[in-house]
């Protein structure tokens, strides 16, 4: 794995996403899912993708346990985005954390959605302490959002 780790949907994820999105778009949130919007980088065009939404003592983040992937890329360059549920589209700002800044952000999602994301390390992820967060932080974007 390297910094520029982008790990693709593929066989049942690719349905499994499509029926969040699904649902996201119909006002459904399965464990906090929401479905994201980022405007593309070059084309402007919006772009939608399901993610889960950590939220840490009011703070709330959005953490990309795939890579440096395509919603990454964008947001980076957006600045901001959408969370969308149901007909209902929330604006935001998105600021990027430092890797040292993630490691309780990593922590918490990983304790929550480590059964859905666990398949995307190539280690174990269950019940890291803060040396093993740290070699993760560099590989896993965190976004905290307002």
């Amino acid at each position: 794995m390297t910094d520029s780790r982008n790990v693709q949907a593929k066989g049942m994820e690719v349905y499994f996403n499509r029926t969040v999105g699904f649902l996201a778009r119909r006002g459904l949130s399965l464990f906090g899912s929401r479905l994201l919007a980022v405007r593309g980088r070059t084309s402007g065009e919006w772009r939608t993708t399901p993610v889960n939404l950590l939220t840490i003592d009011g703070e709330r983040y959005l953490v990309a346990p795939r890579g440096h992937t395509q919603w990454v890329r964008n947001m980076r360059v957006a600045g901001g985005g959408e969370l969308r549920l149901g007909r209902r589209a929330e604006p935001f700002t998105a600021t990027e954390l430092s890797d040292a800044d993630k490691i309780p952000a990593l922590r918490r999602y990983l304790k929550r959605w480590g059964w859905e994301v666990g398949r995307f390390f190539d280690r174990p992820i269950k019940n890291l302490d803060d040396a093993g967060l740290a070699e993760l932080a560099p590989l896993v974007p965190v976004f905290r959002i307002r």
